[in-house]
């Protein structure tokens, strides 16, 4: 054990850098304008300046507490960028239901205790979810299933 919980640390100064960068982005970049009339910068540098504020939530208690020095695994790592690749690939040419079928399989095989059966469940689950949000509630023009040829 350290004097300092490392993993919070690191995420919440993760989160704070991200947060500054957004809201910096977005505040050089586009015009603010009024809460009244808001700009293209308004809500991103409001969403920006939230998540900074979060991240120094989580990073203060952090400097005040104990914790494990956290240890750092290539697996999971390596099976969610390829999750995320997958997914960019996958959308157009073949819709959105086999792309989330795909991502949420590979990102599956990071986690050493989900079976196939546990992902395969998983995977139709998120599929149906993200039909009814993205299709259904927000009537995104995505197609559900396409094929290349």
């Amino acid at each position: 054990m350290r004097r300092v919980d490392y993993r919070d640390l690191l995420g919440g100064g993760l989160i704070t850098v991200a947060g500054a960068a957004a809201m910096y982005h977005s505040l050089t970049s586009f015009t603010l304008g009024t809460s009244d009339r808001m700009g293209p910068g308004y809500f991103p540098a409001l969403v920006g300046g939230v998540l900074a504020l979060c991240g120094l939530a989580i990073l203060i208690p952090a400097l005040l507490r104990a914790g494990p020095v956290p240890t750092f695994e290539w697996r999971p790592l390596l099976w969610i960028s390829l999750s995320t690749l997958a997914f960019a690939l996958l959308l157009v040419p073949f819709g959105l239901i086999p792309a989330i079928i795909g991502q949420t399989i590979l990102a599956g095989i990071s986690d050493c205790k989900l079976s196939w059966k546990g992902s395969l469940i998983l995977a139709v689950g998120v599929a149906v979810g993200a039909t009814l949000l993205f299709k259904v509630a927000l009537g995104l023009i995505v197609p559900v299933f396409a094929w290349p040829w």
